[in-house]
């Protein structure tokens, strides 16, 4: 695995050992990336789902400000920490080793907010949709915000109150649906 653009362009990033992740491939990466790659400056970011921090680190490369990872996996926030030590980017980085929900509930009793969020569940779970629910309803969304899930082809990920979707990309079995949030309807 590698990073694709940015200032840490060609870095190698290690990935945990064997099938319980599955890191986004470069094809997919090149193609979410050329489609948000102006909405990433500055920008705080929400890798949830981590595995290898693949995306968030990707998004720092590319100028996103602070990047906050997590992963109910103990080894994979091992992997985001040394990977964030050998790309020299630990100041931009926060690592939560948690439940998605434990971390979004932390995090919004720290009243984060986030303008980019990725979210790379297990392919076939709903957790996606439950993640995006939570983030809406603990207020972790800059107005704006950008949602990034990725999924398998099968699924379809519903549009949930407050959402715009901007697109859904197909490759091969895997999918990448990206949603603007606009806030509650008045």
């Amino acid at each position: 695995m590698r990073i694709i653009a940015g200032m840490k362009k060609g870095h190698k990033i290690d990935t945990l050992e064997g099938n319980s992740t599955r890191p986004t491939l470069d094809r997919v990466k090149e193609s979410l990336f050329g489609i948000i790659q102006f909405d990433i400056i500055e920008r705080n970011v929400l890798d949830l789902f981590a595995g290898s921090g693949n995306l968030g680190f990707e998004a720092l490369s590319r100028g996103a400000s602070h990047a906050v990872f997590v992963d109910s996996n103990a080894e994979c926030v091992k992997i985001i920490k040394n990977n964030a030590n050998k790309l020299n980017l630990t100041e931009k980085c926060t690592d939560i080793h948690a439940d998605y929900k434990q971390a979004l509930s932390q995090l919004c009793n720290k009243s984060m907010r986030f303008d980019v969020v990725f979210l790379d569940p297990p392919y076939e779970s709903k957790l996606a949709e439950e993640a995006i629910q939570t983030l809406i309803d603990f207020n972790l969304l800059s107005h704006g915000a950008i949602i990034v899930a990725e999924h398998s082809n099968s699924v379809e990920i519903p549009l949930l109150s407050g959402l715009k979707l901007r697109t859904t990309r197909k490759f091969h079995q895997t999918a990448i649906t990206l949603f603007d949030y606009v806030g509650e309807p008045k």
